[in-house]
């Protein structure tokens, strides 16, 4: 079993920066890739960027590349996101999840365990 807890979420101007947490309990964290996924007001959950157990791979939704950058710390159990050049349409809840073996996914029904969200807002 695993818990995901995030933060770092806030009130950011466009152009602004933000760096996402999410820390994990268990053992398990390391085996796992990790992914995060953002949700607006009225929209479906959509993916923003995976990370594979090692590190050593991540993916990114097109809208995002160039801005933001995953990255993981095992020693840690903590994956981060760091969110550059942010723009309203950025504005949204952020999700971490995890649980699924290997590479990342960019489909939320292939991750098991889901953290409660931070708010990210974006004013223009």
């Amino acid at each position: 079993q695993v818990q995901l807890v995030e933060s770092g979420g806030g009130l950011v101007q466009a152009g602004g920066s933000l760096r996402l947490s999410c820390d994990a309990s268990g053992r398990t964290f390391s085996r796992y890739a990790m992914g995060w996924f953002r949700q607006a007001p009225g929209k479906e959950r959509e993916f923003v960027a995976g990370i594979s157990w090692s590190g050593g791979n991540s993916t990114y939704v097109d809208s995002v590349k160039g801005r933001f950058t995953i990255s993981r710390d095992n020693a840690k159990n903590t994956v981060y996101l760091q969110m550059n050049s942010l723009k309203p349409e950025d504005t949204a809840v952020y999700y971490c999840a995890g649980g699924r073996y290997g590479e990342s996914s960019s489909l939320a029904y292939d991750y098991v365990y889901w953290g409660q969200g931070t708010q990210v807002t974006v004013s223009s």
